[in-house]
């Protein structure tokens, strides 16, 4: 596993651990329903992945560009799926997204790699 992969991975789940031992209930039920979001239901994984990366992206926040990409790589999409959602994504966000769109291009390319 590349370590840019590794790296996220590890702080994530280690972050995670921490935040979930205070027992907080209402941040319990907030990743919850995070979860239960991202399900299967009238929409697909695949389309629910590609909403979040977009909505991720235009949001400019790079930790949950990547968890989203890598949702997307575990789901089965392909380059040109994600490209083309990163492609709206820049569209509607603006050439401020673009710094983020060249982070997620190279944590997709690790994803990738890593096969």
């Amino acid at each position: 596993m590349s370590n840019i992969i590794k790296e996220f991975n590890d702080y994530r789940s280690r972050m995670n651990d921490a935040i979930l031992a205070d027992n907080n209930k209402i941040i319990k039920r907030i990743f919850n329903l995070d979860t239960n979001a991202f399900s299967e239901g009238a929409l697909d994984v695949k389309t629910k992945e590609l909403l979040g990366l977009v909505a991720s992206t235009v949001l400019r926040c790079d930790d949950c560009i990547k968890y989203h990409l890598q949702s997307c790589h575990e789901a089965g999409l392909s380059k040109a799926e994600v490209v083309e959602a990163l492609s709206i994504s820049t569209l509607v966000g603006g050439t401020i997204v673009i710094p983020h769109l060249r982070r997620a291009y190279e944590f997709w390319d690790a994803l990738e790699a890593q096969n």
